[in-house]
């Protein structure tokens, strides 16, 4: 007689989360798309972004410090939308942006253990993960009692734009050399890390909210129309776009998010229309009835080094897309236009609007399996084999 298996001991739940991310709500980010599914059977903490530069005396800078010192003070509320409900407490912290003495970075050690280590024993998390999606948060390390820390690198900081570069460098070297875990986004992102502890994980999509059909927007222009949206940033070629909307007066040229570069180049020709920021969850309006979708983007390391949330997403949508070549997009190259000159974009929007609805299902095919559901169970699945 085979002596009885011993009965299975309860189960181990999911480790708790701290989030050092970006500004929750202030536009979708992937720390922010694989948090709220990670939130979903375990207990997380976001911490508000702690900037990767000095702040500036101009009016930007000055509204945004304003903003923290009033969620320091907890005077803030989370964007309370569908796809924008916080995944858990979020914390606002007083710190010294990009402190790089011995002094600064103590006082700041200091003041995230006050402010972010209550915040995670109010929401009664026992030996959370730290998860830092930005580098500037590496003193968080020593500030807060954890069981493990990941290093989520999303872009290449040492490249992007309005990053003060040499201190964001010397924080994230110090930031791999301690991480037990590193997820990269782009796998030239990866290579540049220790291979033992990084692993790959590549953006995802919302399915439901991009292949969903949904009316046009009431704002969404007739005709042909090419179709952006997310920041109008240094790294997008205004010169690119300005020749080809003067190549096609006949087509209209649609961009929706915020302006953080020179735009002069299209912001008075006709055919073009800046809409400014749109809430996320209303983007599919707009990228499933449009012509053609673009992403017009400068070849530069930063680019190299990215993968963008809109490919995906527009290519979810189903309508064609035009873009300027970039690594990441080769895995979809059959499902987008390539164009190097003003010319070559022209033709290929030309192209995808005598291709109408062809090629839809093809589409979102090339992206079915790339859910941020399935992401955050890679993620989820790497955080729990780490040692506790």
């Amino acid at each position: 007689m085979k002596p009885e298996s011993p009965a299975p001991g309860p189960a181990i739940p999911p480790a708790d989360l701290i989030v050092f991310g970006e500004d929750w709500g202030a536009h979708p980010s992937s720390t922010g798309h694989l948090i709220r599914h990670l939130a979903e059977d375990r207990r997380v903490v976001w911490v508000n972004s702690i900037g990767m530069r000095a702040p500036r005396l101009d009016r930007s800078d000055l509204a945004r410090v304003f903003t923290k010192l009033r969620g320091a003070a907890g005077r803030t509320r989370a964007p309370q939308t569908p796809r924008a409900t916080p995944p858990g407490p979020i914390v606002q912290p007083l710190v010294l942006p990009m402190a790089r003495s011995a002094l600064g970075r103590a006082i700041n050690r200091a003041l995230l253990a006050r402010s972010v280590g209550a915040a995670a024993k109010r929401a009664g998390l026992h030996k959370p993960v730290l998860w830092l999606s930005l580098p500037s948060a590496v003193d968080a390390i020593d500030a807060i009692e954890h069981s493990a820390v990941v290093y989520y690198c999303g872009d290449d900081f040492s490249a992007l734009a309005g990053v003060d570069h040499a201190a964001a460098a010397a924080m994230e070297r110090e930031l791999v050399a301690r991480a037990d875990l590193i997820l990269a986004a782009s796998p030239l992102l990866a290579s540049s890390f220790p291979t033992g502890k990084t692993r790959l994980l590549e953006h995802g999509v919302d399915l439901d909210l991009f292949t969903r059909p949904v009316p046009p927007a009431p704002d969404l222009p007739k005709g042909k129309v090419a179709g952006f949206y997310g920041a109008l940033a240094p790294w997008i070629d205004t010169g690119l776009l300005r020749d080809v909307a003067g190549l096609l007066p006949d087509w209209r040229f649609l961009f929706i998010g915020p302006v953080k570069t020179d735009v002069s180049a299209i912001s008075g020709l006709d055919n073009v229309t800046l809409l400014g920021a749109r809430p996320h969850n209303e983007l599919a309006s707009y990228s499933q009835h449009w012509t053609a979708g673009m992403i017009p983007f400068h070849d530069n390391a930063q680019i190299r080094a990215s993968n963008p949330l809109k490919l995906r997403e527009y290519l979810a949508a189903g309508r064609p897309v035009v873009a300027t070549p970039f690594p990441a997009m080769q895995p979809y190259r059959a499902g987008i236009r390539v164009a190097t000159t003003a010319r070559d974009f022209a033709d290929a929007l030309v192209a995808a609007a005598e291709d109408g609805d062809a090629g839809t299902v093809e589409r979102q095919y090339l992206v079915a399996g790339e859910s941020w559901t399935a992401r955050a169970a890679e993620a989820s699945k790497l955080i729990e084999n780490l040692p506790a």
